[in-house]
C-alpha cells in the first residue's frame, strides 16, 4: 500500500504486504520486503540506489530527523530505524536498532541486537556491536556489503516476474556481476 508521495520507478521492488506511507523516495533497484513497515509524517525517508529491506524491518522518522540511507546497503530482518542516517555500503544486522540523529559511516557492519543510542556518530568502515552500540573494530565492510546488496538486487528481479528461486542462469550472472 502506498501514501500520496512515493517517488520511485520501475526498477524498485514493493512487496504487496509493504506498508509505505508518507514523504519517501526510493532511488533506482531498491527493493522493500515482505512485511517492511516506512512511515514518514513530518520529515522524509530516503533509500539509495540498490538498497535492500529485508522482512519485517521497520523504518519511521523522528521528530527531528529524517531517516537518509545510502547506495547499496542492506537492511536486514526485524531492524528498526529511526531519524537516522546510514552511509553507502552499511549492512544493518537482524533486530537491531538505530536511534534519532545517529549517523553511521560508509562501509560498516552493525551486528544482529545492536542498538545505537541516540545521537550517536559512527566513523566510515566501523563495525558496530553492543547494547549500547560501540565501535569494537575498523574494517572497510564495502565490497562484502555491496556482495549482499547485489544479491538483493537480483533477487528482486526474479520476484517481480514472478520467479521465487534463483535459477542457474542467474547464479552465474550475479557471480560475474
Amino acid at each position: 500500500m502506498f501514501g500520496p508521495e512515493i517517488d520511485a520507478d520501475d526498477s524498485v521492488f514493493v512487496h504487496e504486504t509493504a506498508l509505505v506511507y508518507g514523504r519517501v523516495r526510493l532511488a533506482e533497484d531498491v527493493s522493500i520486503w515482505p512485511y517492511v513497515v516506512i512511515r514518514s509524517e513530518l520529515h522524509e525517508v530516503c533509500i539509495g540506489a540498490r538498497t535492500n529491506v529485508q522482512d519485517f524491518v521497520l523504518i519511521h522518522i523522528g521528530f527531528d530527523h529524517p531517516v537518509l540511507i545510502g547506495e547499496d546497503c542492506s537492511i536486514t530482518h526485524h531492524a528498526t530505524l529511526h531519524g537516522c542516517t546510514i552511509g553507502d555500503r552499511t549492512l544493518v544486522g537482524i533486530n537491531a536498532t538505530v536511534m534519532d540523529g545517529v549517523t553511521v559511516g560508509a562501509n560498516s557492519v552493525i551486528a544482529g541486537h545492536a542498538i545505537l543510542p541516540e545521537n550517536a556518530t559512527y566513523p566510515n568502515n566501523s563495525i558496530i556491536a553492543g547494547v549500547p552500540g560501540k565501535v569494537v573494530a575498523t574494517r572497510d565492510c564495502g565490497e562484502s556489503n555491496l556482495v549482499n546488496a547485489r544479491f538483493y538486487r537480483q533477487n528482486a528481479r526474479n520476484y517481480r516476474i514472478g520467479q521465487h528461486r534463483f535459477s542457474e542462469r542467474d547464479i552465474a550472472a550475479f557471480k560475474a556481476s
